[in-house]
C-alpha cells in the first residue's frame, strides 16, 4: 500500500522559513512527478510546486523566488523549502506523486504564517 506522509508544517512568523518533507512508503517506483499543493480555507486546492525527472520544475507564480522544491529518489522523498513566508501562504499543504495514470496524495500538513 502506497503511503505519502508529510511533515515539517507549523506556525511561523511572516518572513520566516519552513521545510516540508514528504516520504513515500510501500513502493520503490520512480514517480514521474512529485510535488506540493495547498488548500486555504474556503479556497480550492492549488499547485505550489512540482518536480519531474531531469530539469523539469513548475512553480506557482505566487511562490517563485521564495519556495524551492527538490526530491531525493533514493529516499523516495520530496521536499519544499519555503522562505520569506507570507500570511497568504497559510494553508494545508499536500504532497502528490504521480506514476503514469496513478496519483497518490498525502494527508496534508498545516502551515500557518502569522503577521
Amino acid at each position: 500500500q502506497v503511503q505519502l506522509v508529510e511533515s515539517g508544517g507549523g506556525l511561523v512568523q511572516a518572513g520566516g522559513s519552513l521545510r516540508l518533507s514528504c516520504v513515500v512508503s510501500g513502493t520503490r517506483i520512480l514517480f514521474d512527478s512529485m510535488g506540493w499543493y495547498r488548500q486555504a480555507p474556503g479556497k480550492e486546492r492549488e499547485l505550489v510546486a512540482v518536480i519531474g525527472h531531469g530539469t523539469y520544475l513548475n512553480y506557482a507564480d505566487s511562490v517563485k523566488g521564495r519556495f524551492t522544491v527538490s526530491r531525493d529518489n533514493a529516499k523516495n522523498t520530496v521536499y519544499l523549502q519555503m522562505n520569506s513566508l507570507k500570511p497568504e501562504d497559510t494553508a494545508v499543504y499536500y504532497c502528490k506523486a504521480t506514476f503514469r495514470a496513478m496519483t497518490y496524495w498525502g494527508q496534508g500538513t498545516q502551515v500557518t504564517v502569522s503577521s
